[in-house]
């Protein structure tokens, strides 16, 4: 799954467009390599998420096409 649907769809961030400008922006890595909002995640994959002063790292465990609010918790894990 892409990058930026995956963020969208795990609800760790809340437009698919707002992903996309972070990941132009430099603010995602994945696996500690900045990555661009096509890279296809996995589970396994270790994301980092710079919000402003913020930094959020999470490990993909399951990829979804879609799902549920109470469901999206459980695509990752925080770090």
């Amino acid at each position: 799954m892409r990058l930026d649907k995956f963020l969208k769809v795990s609800r760790l961030i809340k437009r698919r467009t707002v992903a996309n400008e972070a990941c132009d922006a430099g603010r995602v890595t994945v696996n500690g390599a900045v990555a661009k909002a096509s890279v296809k995640v996995k589970p396994g994959d270790i994301i980092e998420i710079q919000f402003g002063t913020r930094n959020v790292k999470v490990e993909v465990l399951d990829i979804q096409e879609t799902t549920k609010k109470e469901e999206a918790k459980d695509l990752f894990r925080y770090l």
